[in-house]
């Protein structure tokens, strides 16, 4: 049985899903491959107390890992793969060609890497935004481009931080970590950024 509930963070509103009571997904509003809304189940933040705190932690740059149960629902190849991701440090990143390397595939497996990356149904947690492309780029992210700079950028204690009205990114200096947000019109965001 599934059930959701939603919670505001610097990246936008996330849906946290279960699967009887397990996280199962953890989705970004207009992620790409999001399942349709009536998937999710009723409505109930029960199941999510504990994941809902380690979120505001992570957040808060007070916390580095999680230790939530998580339950993947995909292919085995894709299971193989979001879990290896779990093994990537907080602030790291590596290439698609590298975590194909890690799990015993050769580099030509990278592009197969990356679309099970980018189906990558529990977004955050298991970190799918700390795959690069082989020359560093920011190559694709189901969340968009912005955020997965967000996110690369706040774990290595980046001051520039972004917040989201629903797919707009805002401009946002951040001097603590803090999910205070300061909107910047986006005609004023810097190059690149937006």
């Amino acid at each position: 049985m599934r059930s959701h509930t939603v919670m505001d963070s610097p990246v936008g509103r996330l849906t946290l899903v279960a699967t009887d009571g397990v996280l199962s997904g953890l989705y970004m509003e207009q992620q790409r491959y999001r399942p349709a809304q009536e998937v999710f189940g009723e409505p109930d933040p029960a199941p999510f107390t504990h994941v809902v705190r380690q979120m505001e932690e992570y957040f808060a740059g007070d916390r580095t890992t999680f230790d939530v149960p998580i339950a993947f629902e995909g292919t085995e190849f894709q299971r193989t793969v979001w879990q290896a991701l779990c093994d990537i440090p907080y602030g790291e990143t590596i290439s698609y060609g590298e975590l194909a390397l890690r799990l015993g595939r050769t580099m030509t497996a990278s592009r197969a890497v990356g679309l099970a990356n980018g189906k990558n149904p529990i977004s955050i947690i298991v970190p799918c935004h700390r795959v690069v492309g082989s020359t560093g780029d920011l190559t694709g992210y189901g969340g968009g481009i912005a955020r997965k700079r967000f996110l690369l950028d706040f774990e290595r204690g980046g001051t520039l931080a972004y917040s989201w009205s629903g797919a707009e990114p805002k401009a946002t200096l951040n001097r603590s970590h803090q999910m205070t947000t300061l909107r910047t019109p986006s005609s004023e965001v810097p190059a690149g950024i937006a």
